[in-house]
């Protein structure tokens, strides 16, 4: 179908920009935010697509009547409140956001973190209630420890870029293989739970992160801990947080989410009023404790986050319709991006390089701007490893290639067809997507489609 053909149902508000592009686009649009689940259910099979946040859940009584639906698109990172493997067995395309509000989710989770190691909520609180506690707050640094992340996609990346400006050891746990960085070490969970000092959730709600944080994976970390928690707050026992709180095994929590909220995440307090029933013993202790940082799942709530998921969704619901009618020539590798290879010490050769060669390095390496024929700045970068990066993995070779592509969700899809073996996941980050592939000799192949100005 083409784009003047679908019409698009928004249950819930979001930026402007959303439904504005949307209409220059060709797409019709209307809003309907405050009738019932029923009665969006008794005329959702007028529309193509579905723009919701999180109002209500989308269930296989929704999706059976939603005959004409093609895409469901959620502004924000989680799928959770959609019944995913019905809508794909009815062929309706799903649609999100993380990329949208993965810098504020990061800076979210590092400003928490500073504020417990500081005490900065508790000593703010005592000074304006007149108590000068100096020894009382005294805090600790971050350089020096170990920070483990589980769950090492858009969120958890974002968060380990933020600690690059600290000297801290990065590890990260996820279900996937081959998504470590530049910036985290993937581990097993044994290890992580072995050396983190700190603990950051990253994960998406599902039926095998419910519950995940209890008593007997708290108990499985070697040291004390403190636990950070911007992901999803059924992820963790409360109770059996707050037993480790009070017998120290964890140090402090931060928590943006908790297991308490409702389906919006916007109506906890009012919830429990309006149920007649007292809040639960262990929320109550999180309310009072001095070592716990509350905030109302607002991480990834910020001004800019708020554009950025909108844009995010229009340029997927355009891609989706659009891609149809536009025929691309198959243009695929464009220019090298980047060579990186191995050394014994990186600071040195990049010294060298800078030294003897006029390189204008920087701590990962040096960028080359250029044109191409468009007039446009395009950049190559030239990176010094360590000897045990683990980067390069699984290439046993003492160097790695990245080139410049176009499209590169379609190009990964040609490679999967012409039986290319693809490593990991596509990740998408503010400079561009990436991907890894493996050539005939066991060589493994960055292909990066470029966001230059991000590098400005």
């Amino acid at each position: 179908m083409k784009p003047n053909t679908i019409k698009i149902l928004h249950i819930d508000s979001n930026h402007p920009l959303l439904r504005n592009e949307l209409e220059a686009a060709g797409f019709t649009n209307e809003a309907d935010y405050t009738s019932s689940k029923e009665e969006i259910e008794a005329k959702i099979e007028n529309y193509h697509g579905i723009v919701i946040r999180s109002r209500f859940k989308i269930d296989n009584t929704f999706l059976d009547k939603a005959q004409n639906l093609q895409f469901i698109a959620r502004v924000g990172a989680g799928l959770e409140s959609i019944d995913c493997e019905y809508a794909q067995k009815k062929g309706i395309h799903l649609i999100a956001a993380p990329e949208g509000n993965r810098n504020a989710v990061g800076e979210h989770a590092l400003g928490m973190l500073l504020s417990l190691f500081n005490n900065l909520n508790k000593a703010d609180a005592e000074v304006k209630n007149g108590k000068w506690n100096r020894e009382a707050n005294r805090g600790h640094e971050l350089d020096g420890k170990t920070v483990g992340i589980i769950g090492y996609g858009n969120m958890g990346k974002a968060f380990a870029k933020k600690l690059r400006g600290f000297d801290v050891d990065v590890l990260c746990y996820d279900i996937l293989p081959n998504v470590a960085d530049a910036n985290a070490k993937q581990v097993t969970l044994k290890e992580l739970q072995e050396k983190a000092d700190v603990l950051s959730l990253h994960i998406p709600w599902t039926p095998e992160t419910d519950k995940m944080v209890d008593a007997t994976f708290i108990n499985g970390f070697t040291k004390s801990f403190w636990l950070i928690n911007t992901a999803r707050g059924k992820s963790v026992v409360t109770s059996d947080l707050v037993d480790a709180l009070k017998n120290k095994k964890i140090l402090g929590a931060g928590l943006d989410v908790l297991e308490y909220e409702k389906l919006s995440f916007e109506t906890l307090f009012e919830s429990s009023r309006a149920e007649s029933r007292e809040l639960p013993a262990a929320f109550s202790y999180l309310l009072q404790a001095d070592n716990v940082l509350l905030s109302p799942h607002i991480a990834g709530w910020t001004f800019e986050s708020h554009e950025k998921l909108a844009q995010t969704i229009v340029n997927k619901i355009k891609a989706l319709y659009f891609e149809e009618f536009e025929k691309k020539e198959d243009i695929r590798v464009t220019g090298i991006g980047g060579f990186f290879f191995k050394t014994n010490d990186s600071k040195e050769v990049k010294e060298w390089y800078r030294k003897h060669l006029g390189f204008n390095t920087d701590e990962y390496g040096a960028t080359f701007w250029w044109k191409d024929t468009n007039g446009n700045d395009c950049s190559t970068q030239w990176s010094p490893f360590s000897k045990d990066t683990n980067y390069f993995e699984p290439s046993k070779k003492e160097f790695m290639q990245n080139f410049r592509v176009q499209d590169l969700e379609s190009l990964l899809k040609k490679l999967s067809q012409e039986g290319v073996t693809i490593v990991g996941e596509m990740q998408t980050y503010e400079y561009g997507k990436f991907a890894w592939i493996m050539d005939l000799e066991e060589n493994k192949i960055e292909l990066w489609e470029p966001v230059d100005s991000a590098f400005k």
